[in-house]
């Protein structure tokens, strides 16, 4: 995203400024009438079934403590001020004795450690009596851990011990000294590490608890790995229900993942370079496998990651939701503010290489090298991989594609068949993107990826943006856009910026509000789709519109005319399999507009189906209170010439039957 130069406060502003804008007298006071025109036997541009999608990154920690539910933060002990200044192996974490034990919690970095990706673990030296422990407490993420009366968790822990007759743990889910729910017993023997497993039933619901590990008796034991996390499941395929939930019911047509700028910032070093620890960045082969075995990195955003969420689990999640994964790896050109380029041949190639495996990781057969990884993690079957991003909003428009030819190249070698997306830069316009796109057109690239933020003004101004752009060119992914507020007025400008997309479908082949989700608690972005906290979760006022859109996509645009007017925008598709009709209705003024909808001949069902979005233009959904609701109507009178009013304020879907149908 367009960086991190932007500040809290910066945005902060623009955001006042938003509200101003959108307020009710800015609109005309007049109810004005307008014709639509449409050409109902008319053909359009082609619509993919995937033009709407949605982009997830690890920003406003979506992931960890979020889509991915662990309840331990730092279980790993990973965490070290070159991440973050605040931070420190024992972050989270907190000694604790019982009974009177006794000892000492130490964070180590030595050749006793589980591997070379997780390379810290907790020792306890314990100095324990008869019936004493000594151990520690993690206090979870944010608030503390969150446990539901009747539900289930499941506690691991990697341990070892030098003591020969075993050493026992007692570990706890509390809230403020009172158990949550039984204590689960582990009896670690061997100084080998092990994996070791207990359940929870959670008799109480809590946002505050804590989790305890504590060992009894002497001698030492070594912890990592600590984890907590909930039985229950997205199809069971480890990721919180009702986010996952809430993005399946967007119906989405594509998966962009990992990001954004945490794709394409650090040094692109892996942890096989000298001097890891200061060389993190994000490299998928580092999220796969064995969780133990995943590293634990910075984030871009300011927290670190742990890379429970990784590249096999984005790729189920996108065939879980069937949605087409679109994977963006780095071009080893830095954006988002660091604007470097790596001129180091030997990585670059190594890079490219890393992104032929990751290919192969997706769509090659149970018997290759990638493939025979995926296999092993549960998923025999290819991925179905077909399009894949290089870069990410690169401010050095002729460093990057020096590289990104070389990237395209190796891959249309191998892979013919894949689409490999560049991209404009991190704005809408100016000379970045202008350079951008002429190097993109010079160089025959297939798509191009557009990011921009604006203001809700500057969407409904822009409607005709795509009109003007080259058939024969590049095609238009727009992977990142939002009006910079979460008030329905900007989502209303959404909307009707919106229409214009699918009415250039022929070149705007694939578009994603950015960014998905974001916890309350710890918002690096705004606006956001989806919001939770520990609790539970939110659609924005522009999720229920983009919901709207991708759940009434239609498989053709259908050609139509009205009068030019930025607060009354329309475009009309064709459901090929029920003939229906689906014209959007964007009326983003203080006032009802009536509209004569003309179908030309067409005779049609005298009742249509109409689902609308309305309210206050400074109107909040939040996890109190959701004004605004999709409203589920008939419209009857329906005719091949008939009129509409639409509210003030709205978005609106009909759903048209042809005669017969």
């Amino acid at each position: 995203m367009p960086a991190r130069a932007r500040t809290r406060a910066a945005i902060g502003l623009s955001l006042a400024a938003t509200i101003i804008a959108l307020t009710p007298s800015t609109f005309a006071s007049a109810a004005p009438q307008y014709e639509v025109n449409i050409d109902a036997a008319g053909r359009g541009p082609a619509i993919d079934p995937t033009m709407y999608g949605v982009f997830f990154e690890d920003i406003n920690r979506a992931a960890d403590g979020g889509l991915y539910p662990e309840l331990v933060q730092n279980r790993s002990f990973e965490f070290d001020p070159a991440d973050n200044q605040d931070y420190h192996p024992m972050t989270a974490w907190t000694p604790v004795a019982a009974d009177g034990g006794q000892g000492t919690a130490e964070v180590v970095d030595d050749d006793g450690r589980l591997n070379e990706r997780n390379r810290r673990y907790l020792r306890l030296d314990l100095a324990g009596n008869a019936r004493g422990s000594y151990g520690v407490t993690n206090a979870g993420f944010l608030n503390g851990l969150r446990t539901e009366a009747g539900k289930t968790y499941e506690f691991s822990v990697w341990a070892r011990t030098d003591r020969p007759s075993g050493t026992p743990l007692t570990v706890r889910l509390t809230d403020g000294g009172t158990d949550l729910a039984d204590p689960v017993r582990v009896e670690v023997a061997g100084d080998g590490w092990t994996k070791y497993t207990g359940r929870f039933t959670a008799k109480s619901t809590s946002s505050t608890g804590s989790l305890s590990v504590t060992a009894e008796g002497t001698g030492t034991v070594a912890l990592d790995m600590v984890s907590l996390l909930p039985q229950e499941t997205y199809k069971n395929h480890g990721l919180r229900p009702d986010l996952a939930e809430k993005i399946a019911a967007l119906n989405p047509g594509f998966l962009r993942f990992p990001g954004g700028c945490l794709v394409n910032t650090g040094s692109h070093e892996g942890y096989e370079a000298p001097g890891w620890e200061r060389k993190r960045s994000y490299q998928w082969k580092d999220t796969i496998g064995p969780v133990e075995q995943r590293a634990t990195n910075a984030n871009f955003w300011g927290y670190n990651q742990s890379y429970g969420l990784g590249y096999f689990e984005y790729f189920q999640f996108a065939e879980d939701i069937g949605a087409m994964p679109l994977p963006v790896v780095p071009a080893l050109v830095t954006g988002c503010g660091q604007n470097q380029a790596t001129d180091d041949p030997q990585l670059l190639q190594r890079h490219i290489q890393d992104t032929l495996d990751l290919i192969e990781f997706a769509n090659g057969p149970a018997t290759s090298p990638w493939g025979a990884k995926r296999a092993e993690m549960g998923h025999p079957e290819p991925f179905g991989l077909t399009h894949i991003g290089v870069g990410n909003e690169e401010n050095l428009p002729d460093e990057f594609m020096q590289r990104f030819v070389q990237f395209r190249d190796a891959i249309k070698a191998a892979h013919p068949e894949i689409t490999v997306v560049s991209n404009s830069g991190p704005d809408d316009s100016g000379e970045i993107f202008d350079r951008a796109w002429q190097l993109n057109r010079d160089h025959g690239v297939e798509m191009v990826d557009e990011h921009y933020y604006n203001d809700p003004a500057w969407f409904l101004a822009n409607h005709h943006r795509y009109d003007a752009y080259d058939r024969n060119g590049p095609k238009v992914f727009l992977g990142e856009y939002a009006s910079k507020d979460n008030r329905w007025g900007n989502s209303l400008a959404e909307a009707a910026y919106m229409t214009g997309l699918e009415r250039n479908a022929d070149v705007v082949n694939l578009a994603s509000y950015a960014p998905l989700l974001a916890h309350e608690g710890d918002v690096q972005w705004s606006p956001d789709m989806i919001w939770f906290n520990d609790e539970k979760s939110w659609g924005s006022t522009s999720y229920e519109t983009q919901k709207l859109f991708m759940n009434n996509v239609g498989d053709e645009v259908v050609p139509s005319t009205t009068a030019e007017d930025e607060s009354f925008r329309q475009v009309v598709t064709r459901d090929n399999a029920t003939g229906e009709l689906i014209v959007k209705v964007v009326n983003a003024q203080a006032e009802a507009a009536t509209a004569q909808i003309d179908l030309g001949d067409t005779p049609v069902e005298p009742t249509a189906r109409a689902t609308t979005l309305e309210g206050d233009p400074a109107a909040v959904n939040s996890g109190d209170s959701a004004p605004i609701r999709p409203r589920e109507s008939t419209v009857d009178g329906v005719s091949s010439s008939f009129s509409h009013e639409f509210p003030p304020n709205s978005v609106t879907v009909l759903r048209i039957k042809p005669a017969g149908r």
